[in-house]
């Protein structure tokens, strides 16, 4: 069972993205990171090493508004709000980890 994970939360901010990848994410499943969430995929911040070897995407307009599209970590599936759907009607179920 695949499970799209959401994280809008900075990990700078808050403890969401360290509780979904600590013990709930699982091999298969998704982690898509929006609003202030995709400061998680910033390749200089201390929350991208949690990133690694997970699959990982991220709202490409949340991205742009905040100017750090050249900043992110190799691997980072950009996507837009139709991925977006295709992500929510791919997966088994969805967890928004606020």
């Amino acid at each position: 069972m695949s499970i799209l994970h959401i994280v809008n939360k900075s990990p700078y901010e808050r403890d969401a993205l360290a509780t979904c990848v600590g013990g709930y994410y699982k091999t298969g499943d998704t982690l898509l990171l929006t609003e202030d969430g995709v400061y998680a995929a910033i390749a200089s911040g201390k929350a991208a090493a949690s990133l690694n070897g997970l699959k990982v995407a991220a709202l490409g307009p949340d991205v742009q508004a905040r100017g750090i599209a050249e900043k992110l970590i190799a691997g980072i599936d950009i996507v837009d709000y139709a991925g977006f759907v295709n992500l929510v009607t791919t997966t088994d179920r969805v967890q928004s980890w606020l």
